[in-house]
C-alpha cells in the first residue's frame, strides 16, 4: 500500500525522532566524540538534508545496487532468449523471481536464480549467489539504451569464447562481485573472506552507494545535532568522523579515491582515515592500463587521470565540476569550463579551428560513438573509451591533442578521432601550422623509451621524476622505470624520494629502490617502518624481509614484526586475488618459509592458472628444493601457453645453465634476449653460458650488445674483462680494466683484472 506523502514523512520524522532521544537518553553530551560511530542508514538523514537526499534520489550511487525485483530490473526476463557462444540463454520470471537459463560452473547448463541488480545505466549487470558466499556478475548484460541483451565477453575478450577454467569465466574470480565490484556498490562493506576455507561472509550496512557511504557512520552526528546548540562541544566536525567541508581540494580528492580509482586495496575503505595511501595503493601510469602519455586504456576509474593535470595542481576538484549528491555535472556543454576558463578566449574559431557546423563522427576504441562539431571542450580535451561493452567513459586527464604523439610513440589523439579520413600527420601539420611551432616536449616520449628498457632514457627519467612542473603520478610512473634499470647514479635519487613529503612519492621510492651497499640499504629503509602511511611503511618492512633478522638493528626488530604483520594482515584482505597470494609468495621465499611460499603460489595458481609470475616462482621455490625435474615442467607449461614470455625463456635458461646444460641453456636465453632486446642482465647470462661452452665468437657479441646497454655496470665491465683475459685477448681486457679503475676508483674490481693480466702474460 502507498502512503500518502504527508503521513510518510511524518513516520520518517517520528523514526529520527525516536532515534535521537535513545542517543539522549543513554549518551552523555560529548559521546559521540568518545563512542565508534555506528551507521544509522539514510532515513535518519532526510530529516535535516532533503534538499540533499532528492538530489541523491535516483542517481548512480543511488542505483548503484538494488534487490532485483520489477521495480528494479530493466532487463527483459519476459522468456527472451539470447543467442551467443553458439548457446540459446533464456532469461525469465518464476514466482516474482528472476531466472537465466545459461552455461554455468564447468561449462554445464543450468538455471540460476538473479538476486541482485547492478546499475542501471548505460548498462545493467545481475548477480548469481552460489556456495560460499560467492556472488558472481552475470556477463550476459542489459544495454539501458537500446534495449537489448548483450554479452561483455565482446568487448572484453574481443568475442572469444572465455573457457570455465579462464579467471575471467563468470562464475570464477574475476567476476566475484565480494571482491571486484560490492565494495563500492554498498555502503558500510564487509568482505570478509576466509583465505583459508575461500568462503564469503560479506555484509554491507545499505546496498547502495548512500550518506555514509561518503560521510562515514553517523550515529554520533546524530547525538550532536540532538544537543542544545549552545552545549555542543567544539571542533567535533558536527560529530562526523570524516571532515568533508572545509578540507584542501588533495583531501577531498583523496576521499572519493577508494572507489574512483584502479588500485590494491590495503584494508575495507573506514572513514576514519581521510589519507588515501592508509587504505590503497593508486595504479601509476604503468602499461596496459595507461598509454604512455597517461591517456586511459584499460579502465582507471577517474583518479590516477585526474592527477596528471594542472588541474589536480591547482587544485580543482572533483566538486568543482560535479554535483557532489546527484553526481550531475553543474553545467552542460562548455558553460561547465568557462567557470575557470574566459569564454571570450576559448570560444571562438581562434582557438579551436572549428566552424562549428556539421557533424562529424568520433572514432572510439570499439566502433562509434557521439557527434561533435569541433567546437565543443569536452571533445578535443576529454577524449574517452568504451568499457563493458557500451559504457562510453572520458578521460579526465584533460589533454591537448597531440598528434604528433601518434605518429612517435603510437599514442591516439583527438584529431584523428574525429577526423578518421586523415593521418595523423594531416593533424600534426595543421596544429603546427596554426600555431607557428612545433608542439613542446612531452612526458610520454619519456615514459614510452623506459617501458621499452632504452638506457638512453636513463638521465631523462631521472629529470622528469624531479621536475615539480610535473604532478607525482607522473613523475613517480618515471622513477618506477628508472628502477628497472638498477643503475648506480640513480640511488642518491631514490634516498631523496624516501624523505619526501608526498606519500605516492615515497611509497614508489620504497617499492622500487636497491642499494648494493648492505648498510645503506638497512639504515635508509628501516626508519619508514614508522612511516604515518600504511602503504609506505608495509611496503618498507617487505623490503627487508629481503635480509635475514640478524642484520636489521635490534632496535627495529618489534616495530619490524608489528608493521610486517600489517602487510601479512593487508595481503589476506585481498588474497582472493591471485597478485596478494603472489605477495604473500614472495614474502615467504625471502623470509626462508618456502612451504609456505609454495602454498601461496599454489593458491595464486587455483585463482588463476595463467597467472605467469605464480608459476614462474613456484618453479623457482622448487629449484631451491632441489626438485629441478618439477621446476623445468612449470618454466615449459608456461612457454607452451604464452611462446611470448620472456620470463619462462629465461628462467629456463637460468635453470638449464645452473645443471651445466649450457647448449641447452643458450636456446632459451637466447629467445628471452630477442623477447627482451632490452635488458642487458639476459645478455650478461647469455654471454656467460656461451663463454662456458667454448662459443667464444658468440659470447664476445652478447657482452658487445651487454655494454652497450649498461656501459656503466661494474659487474659486466668486470665479466667482460675477464673474458677476455680467458681468451687470451690482453689488449682488450686492459681496456676495460681501465675502464673499472676510470669508473670505479674505490673498488677492487679493475685492480683485480690488472693483476690477472701481468699473471697471464
Amino acid at each position: 500500500m502507498k502512503l500518502f506523502f504527508p503521513f510518510k514523512r511524518l513516520l520518517q520524522k517520528t523514526f529520527v525522532l525516536i532515534f535521537l532521544l535513545n542517543l539522549i537518553n543513554c549518551n552523555s553530551n560529548d559521546q559521540f566524540e568518545k563512542s565508534t560511530a555506528k551507521f544509522v542508514g539514510k532515513q535518519t538523514c532526510i530529516e535535516c538534508h532533503q534538499q540533499e537526499y532528492d538530489l541523491w534520489l535516483g542517481s548512480d550511487h543511488d542505483r548503484a545496487m538494488d534487490t532485483a525485483s520489477s521495480e528494479t530490473v530493466r532487463g527483459d526476463f519476459n522468456n527472451a532468449e539470447f543467442v551467443w557462444g553458439g548457446f540459446t540463454h533464456k532469461l525469465y520470471t518464476k514466482n516474482d523471481s528472476f531466472y537465466v537459463h545459461t552455461l554455468g560452473p564447468n561449462g554445464k547448463a543450468g538455471d540460476y536464480k538473479i538476486i541482485y541488480t547492478f546499475g542501471v545505466r548505460p548498462l545493467q549487470q545481475y548477480i548469481i549467489p552460489f556456495e560460499d558466499g560467492r556472488l558472481q556478475c552475470l556477463q550476459i548484460a542489459w544495454d539501458s539504451d537500446k534495449n537489448r541483451w548483450f554479452h561483455l565477453s565482446d568487448s572484453v575478450a574481443h568475442g572469444e569464447f572465455i573457457q570455465p577454467d579462464d579467471w575471467l569465466y563468470w562464475t570464477r574470480n574475476g567476476q566475484n562481485m565480494n571482491g571486484m565490484c560490492a565494495e563500492c556498490h554498498t555502503t558500510d562493506y564487509k568482505k570478509n573472506y576466509d583465505p583459508v576455507t575461500h568462503k564469503f561472509s560479506t555484509t554491507w550496512a545499505e546496498i547502495d552507494v548512500s550518506c555514509e557511504a561518503c560521510h562515514g557512520p553517523a550515529s554520533n552526528h546524530l547525538a550532536w545535532a540532538a544537543t542544545d546548540s549552545l552545549k555542543r562541544p567544539k571542533n567535533v566536525n558536527f560529530g562526523l568522523v570524516l571532515q568533508t567541508s572545509n578540507i584542501s581540494s588533495k583531501q577531498y580528492i583523496d576521499q572519493c579515491a577508494y572507489c574512483h580509482s584502479r588500485r590494491s586495496s590495503l584494508s575495507e575503505e573506514g572513514h576514519s582515515d581521510s589519507r588515501a595511501m592508509n587504505k590503497l595503493v593508486p595504479q601509476l601510469l604503468s602499461a596496459p592500463f595507461y598509454y604512455a602519455d597517461g591517456q586511459i586504456f584499460e579502465e582507471d576509474y577517474v583518479y590516477a587521470s585526474f592527477l596528471q593535470t594542472k588541474m589536480y595542481k591547482n587544485n580543482v576538484k572533483c566538486n568543482d565540476c560535479h554535483n557532489a549528491h546527484s553526481l550531475k555535472t553543474k553545467l552542460s556543454g562548455n558553460p561547465l569550463c568557462y567557470q575557470c576558463h574566459d569564454y571570450k578566449k576559448y570560444d571562438s574559431k581562434s582557438h579551436h579551428f572549428h566552424n562549428g557546423t556539421g557533424e562529424m563522427s568520433l572514432k572510439s576504441n570499439n566502433g562509434f560513438f557521439d557527434k561533435g562539431n569541433g567546437t565543443q571542450c569536452v571533445d578535443c580535451h576529454m577524449t574517452g573509451r568504451y568499457y563493458m561493452g557500451v559504457d562510453f567513459r572520458r578521460d579526465h586527464s584533460f589533454r591537448i591533442p597531440r598528434p604528433d604523439l601518434t605518429i612517435s610513440i603510437g599514442t591516439p589523439n583527438a584529431c584523428t578521432d574525429c577526423h578518421t579520413d586523415k593521418t595523423p600527420k594531416w593533424a600534426a601539420d595543421s596544429i603546427e601550422s596554426w600555431y607557428g611551432k612545433k608542439p613542446d616536449t612531452h612526458f610520454g616520449t619519456i615514459l614510452a623509451s623506459g617501458r621499452k628498457g632504452d638506457t638512453s632514457a636513463i638521465d631523462d627519467l631521472m629529470r622528469l621524476s624531479l621536475d615539480t612542473a610535473y604532478t607525482p603520478i607522473i613523475r613517480m610512473s618515471a622513477l618506477e622505470l628508472l628502477g628497472n634499470y638498477r643503475h648506480p647514479k640513480s640511488i642518491q635519487l631514490f634516498n631523496q624520494f624516501l624523505k619526501d613529503s608526498a606519500d605516492i612519492i615515497r611509497y614508489t621510492a620504497v617499492k622500487n629502490y636497491y642499494n648494493n651497499d648492505l648498510y645503506q640499504f638497512i639504515n635508509i629503509l628501516a626508519p619508514l617502518l614508522v612511516d604515518s602511511v600504511k602503504a609506505v611503511r608495509t611496503q618498507a618492512a617487505f623490503m627487508l624481509t629481503s635480509l635475514p633478522i640478524q642484520n636489521i638493528p635490534a632496535k627495529y626488530h618489534e616495530v619490524f614484526n608489528k608493521v610486517l604483520q600489517e602487510y601479512i594482515n593487508a595481503a589476506n584482505y585481498s588474497s582472493d586475488f591471485s597478485a596478494s597470494r603472489y605477495n604473500l609468495g614472495l614474502l615467504y621465499t625471502n623470509t626462508g618459509h618456502l612451504d609456505k611460499a609454495e602454498d601461496q603460489f599454489i593458491e595464486a595458481l587455483r585463482i588463476d592458472n595463467l597467472f605467469y609470475p605464480a608459476k614462474i616462482n613456484l618453479a623457482m621455490i622448487y629449484n631451491k628444493q632441489n626438485q629441478n625435474d618439477k621446476a623445468a615442467q612449470l618454466f615449459m607449461e608456461v612457454i607452451d601457453e604464452n611462446p611470448g614470455y620472456a620470463e619462462a625463456h629465461y628462467s629456463l635458461g637460468l635453470l638449464l645453465g645452473e645443471s651445466k646444460e649450457y647448449r641447452k641453456a643458450s636456446i632459451y636465453l637466447k629467445k628471452a634476449a630477442e623477447l627482451m632486446p632490452e635488458r642487458a642482465r639476459v645478455y650478461y647470462n647469455l654471454a656467460l653460458v656461451y663463454q662456458l661452452n667454448n662459443e667464444f665468437s658468440k659470447a664476445e657479441k652478447s657482452f658487445t650488445r651487454l655494454l652497450y646497454l649498461a656501459p656503466d655496470n661494474i659487474d659486466y665491465l668486470y665479466a667482460t674483462a675477464f673474458f677476455y683475459v680467458q681468451t687470451k685477448q690482453f689488449k682488450k681486457a686492459e681496456k676495460y680494466a681501465n675502464l673499472l679503475l676510470e669508473k670505479f676508483p674505490n673498488q677492487r674490481e679493475g685492480t683485480e683484472i690488472m693483476k690477472l693480466i701481468k699473471n697471464e702474460q
